[in-house]
């Protein structure tokens, strides 16, 4: 009997795979009145950074999505727990959603979180396959501000944004037959890298607004944002997400997910109108 592990089962990503997986599962989620109502599932509750309670909710499980915890400075450490308590508990294999460009020295700088995962997650001895994902199309329409303005330092660079829908049946994919992908990569984009002056007029045309693209300079990005008063770590990662894109590495278009699912990966246009 095969059983899958969706951790993160109460996120956007998460809800959507443990929706679409055909196949005994596990939810593990922080908070069980949150768990999604998937009929016949079991639901375990774990913090990442609790190797013990993880421990319990992978135990028996043949493979395992991790989705990456939350944006915090000891995520790296949360991750680690997670990994070494799937160790503990003999999981078969580990699906692990990274990100676009995930190395040491990337410009975003999350994903140097998501290499130093990885790296461990290799180290493990756990079979593995990591998905790493562009920016989601979905969350486009969040970085408008309320003068229908989306700033940032990303010059005319281009990111293959992509849509959680095409990650969760790419994810499900995988879950299926993990065996299949075992020690594979899989870059997952959509089917064209647009410039953030071409995004800022798709979700225009999506939502009926007026949005244009302002491109700042590095200096101009960190002072628009001060009033936010986040800390520094997160501020760094706003600002970078689109130095990175002006550096290029987020603009690879990836067959993936269409090798994947057996489907075209969905433009941003078509994200956007759901």
């Amino acid at each position: 009997m095969t059983l899958t592990v969706v951790s993160g089962a109460t996120g956007r990503l998460g809800r959507r795979v443990t929706a679409r997986l055909d196949r005994p599962q596990r939810l593990l989620v922080r908070d069980a009145a949150r768990a999604p109502d998937v009929p016949g599932a079991q639901v375990a509750v774990a913090d990442y950074a609790d190797r013990a309670a993880v421990r319990a909710g992978l135990d028996g499980a043949t493979a395992v999505l991790m989705v990456s915890a939350a944006e915090t400075p000891d995520r790296v450490d949360q991750h680690r727990s997670f990994i070494d308590a799937a160790v503990d508990a003999g999981v078969g294999h580990l699906v692990y959603t990274s990100f676009a460009g995930a190395r040491a020295d990337a410009t975003f700088t999350l994903a140097r979180d998501h290499w130093a995962t990885e790296e461990y997650i290799k180290e493990s001895g756990l079979a593995y396959t990591f998905l790493r994902d562009n920016l989601y199309a979905d969350f486009l329409p969040m970085l408008v501000g309320d003068d229908g303005i989306i700033r940032g330092p990303a010059g005319d660079g281009r990111a293959a944004v992509v849509a959680q829908d095409d990650v969760a049946d790419a994810a499900v994919a995988v879950l299926r037959e993990p065996g299949a992908h075992s020690g594979r990569t899989y870059d997952l984009t959509g089917p064209d890298a647009l410039t953030f002056t071409e995004m800022a007029a798709v979700v225009a045309a999506a939502t009926g607004r007026q949005v244009r693209f302002h491109n700042e300079t590095p200096e101009e990005a960190y002072a628009s944002r001060a009033a936010f008063g986040a800390p520094d770590w997160q501020v760094d990662a706003w600002v970078s997400t689109y130095t990175a894109v002006a550096a290029g590495e987020l603009s690879t278009v990836d067959p993936a997910v269409p090798r994947l699912t057996g489907r075209p990966a969905k433009t941003l246009a078509d994200t956007l109108r759901g």
